[in-house]
Formats: structure tokens, sequence, C-alpha cells
């Protein structure tokens, strides 16, 4: 068994601990960061996410990368539609490049913070088996490949089913009666031109009857659709996966009725995963505890209809690095800083998302939506929609 120390462990490599790890680069402060995942290229990334110039953008502002953000920009992506389940547009916005929130590829944003970070920060390979206290605010973190970490400073930013959580909270994710079916479509203009006209160049909602389908269209050209339902938790467990056919045959039996384009979305795709959507309670927080915080997901994990869950990663890490660089020597003034701020931030976040969710599954669903994009500015993206990260931080 190896043992070492890092005075800063960032407990996950995704958006938020990788922003974490940047600007505290950036303000020279020396990080490690300890990622379960093999290699940046263990699996796809996948996802598009628009990035808000109220956090997501501030982050990278942060962190140095806004202008290299510029340029992997989707052009075209901030176009949005909405449509009822016969298949009627009620709703066409285009991209006409004004907006304040353009929507990226998650595989490429995740590459830009991966690449702006000196070599050896990432530590592939290392899924936690469990963190504990040691003394004077020093932690122990242990690895399944038998590795052990010392640290000064702890950050739990290892998503919603978080190994760090439990050394400041007992709360633990729910169900929150949502369950997604992912697919994807890929080519779709050359292979699947019906769906690609139908989706168009963005984000694309339909809704009905308690259930609703929504995609996006990403840089490669491929469609990625979530199905969603409000159903009882182990309705998943019911269909067969493994089985295709079977699978799609059992999602569409629940969208009888609807316009046959948009059953096609799922009838002609070429992978189909299931994913259930949890959330941690909505204000959840907690005592100060000496030498380690939580960001991102492990924080506050929410449903994605609100679109907030990546772009308040990025602000939570961007934050902490801030924090930890304004109180040098002072750690707990920095944690008591940052968590001050981000309790608040969150608990916003996740209520609005939740009601988000009630109004996109609940009575009168198209017509609440349809009416929110007629009284919303131009440039007002759908928060209500789960444009932000759809499923991705759900995971």
């Amino acid at each position: 068994m190896s043992t070492s120390h890092s005075p800063v462990a960032i407990i996950g490599g995704g958006l938020g601990g990788l922003t974490a790890a940047r600007v505290l680069h950036v303000n020279g402060i020396e990080s490690a960061v300890f990622e379960l995942e093999a290699s940046p290229a263990a699996r796809t990334q996948g996802g598009m996410l628009d990035i808000h110039a109220a956090n997501g953008q501030k982050a990278l502002h942060a962190a140095g990368l806004h202008d290299d953000f510029l340029k992997i920009v989707h052009v075209g992506g901030e176009s949005m539609r909405l449509l009822g389940p016969d298949g009627t547009v009620h709703v066409a916005e285009e991209d006409d490049g004004s907006g304040e929130r353009p929507e990226v590829d998650r595989g490429d944003l995740r590459d830009l913070l991966l690449n702006s970070l000196p070599e050896g920060t990432i530590r592939w390979g290392r899924k936690v088996t469990g963190a504990r206290a040691l003394d004077d605010g020093r932690h122990e973190v242990t690895f399944t490949d038998g590795s052990v970490v010392t640290t000064d400073l702890l950050i739990g930013a290892d998503g919603a089913w978080s190994r760090v959580r439990p050394l400041v909270s007992d709360a633990k994710p729910a169900y929150t009666g949502i369950s997604f079916v992912e697919t994807d479509l890929l080519e779709a203009d050359t292979r699947h031109p019906r769906g690609a006209a139908l989706v168009g160049d963005g984000f694309f909602i339909c809704l009905g009857d308690e259930r609703g389908i929504l995609a996006h269209r990403e840089t490669d050209g491929s469609l990625h659709v979530y199905t969603a339902l409000r159903t009882d938790e182990g309705w998943l467990d019911t269909v067969d996966f493994t089985d295709h056919a079977a699978a799609k045959a059992a999602v569409l039996s629940r969208f009888e009725g609807w316009d046959d384009g948009l059953r096609a979305l799922v009838a002609d795709a070429e992978t189909i995963t299931p994913r259930r959507i949890h959330a941690l309670p909505t204000g959840h927080r907690w005592e100060r505890v000496p030498g380690v915080t939580l960001l991102g997901d492990a924080a506050h994990l929410m449903s994605p209809f609100a679109g907030e869950g990546a772009n308040l990663a990025m602000l939570d890490g961007a934050e902490l690095a801030l924090a930890v660089a304004a109180h040098p020597g002072d750690t707990e003034a920095a944690l008591a800083a940052y968590e001050q701020a981000l309790f608040p931030r969150s608990e916003a976040s996740a209520a609005e998302s939740a009601a988000s969710l009630e109004t996109m599954f609940g009575p009168r669903s198209l017509e609440r939506m349809a009416e929110f994009f007629a009284a919303a500015p131009d440039d007002a993206a759908p928060d209500g929609t789960g444009t932000g990260d759809r499923a991705g931080e759900a995971r």
C-alpha cells in the first residue's frame, strides 16, 4: 500500500473539479485531481451544454479560458423548437448569435479544461473506497488500487453518489419521479433526415400527458434524445435494455398516439440507455467541517430542468479556488466564505429545477411552456427546459 500527500485533493475530474484545479493553478496553488476513469478517452462524454454568462462563463473567465471556450461553441445551437404530441410546432426560435448561453459539446469543454492543467495534475484510475478525518482538518482517502492519499484540503467533486459527502452530510439523492430513456440517432442528416429536420439545429422539446421528448443536435451531426416519463422508480427495471427492439417497444408503448415522426426518434435509434433522475433535498447544506467541502452534484444534485447543473459546478469550482487563493494559510476562512455563497445560490437553483419539473410534466405542460416562451425576452434562455445540461449531470 502506497501513501502520498497532496495539500489539495480534488475527488472527481468532472467539469467542477477540473475548473477548481484550473483556477487554483492560475492562482499559483497546486492541486491533484483523483478521477475514477482510466483515461481521458475512457468513455464518450457526450451531451450538449449551454453555458450561462452569470455562472459557467464567469467560471471560464476566472480560469482564463473564456476566449478558448468561444472557439468551441456550437454555432446555431441556441435555436429551439417546442412541439405538441401531434407534431404541431408551437414555438420556433432561431440562433441569431446574440444569445448569452452558447452551446458547447460537454466533451470539448472537458478537454479544454484538461489541456489547461499541468501534466500530472490528474491521477487517472483512482476509484475511492473510503474517506476519513484524521486530525487538524486533515483527511485520508483510500482507493481500490490500494493507494492512500492524505490531504490538508479535501474537495468532494465526485457527483451524485459522492463518497466524500458522508463526511459532512447524511443526505442522499432521492428519485424525482422522472425517468429518462436516452437514444442516439447517428449521422442524422443522411441516415435519419426526418428526425434531423424535426429537431433542427439546436434544442427540441415536445411535451404532453406528463411525458416528453427532449432532444438536441450534437456537433458530430448526431441527435441525442431523451424520452422522459413521470413513472414509478421501478418501471425501468421491467424493461430489458439489452434487447434494443423490446426496449424501444416498451418505451413507445408509453407514447401511443404521438406523431410518427416523434416516435421515430426512439424507433430508429442506434442506442438506448435508461436513466433515473435523482435530486438531493432542496436547500441541502451542512455545518462547517474542518478541511473538507463539496461542489457540484456532490453538494446540490438537482434534476436537469433548470439547466444549471454544469454551470453551477463550474462556478462552485471557480469560487472555491478563488476563496482559497484569497485566504492564504487559512483554509477554514476560505471554506466558510465559499459555503456562505454556495448554499443560497444552490438552493435557489434547486427550487427552480423542482418547479420546472412540475411545469414540464404536470397539467397543461405544453401550454405553460408556450406561454413562457411568449413572455420571455428574445435573449432569455428557457430555464425550465433543462437546456443547460439535459441529463448529463444526473449520471
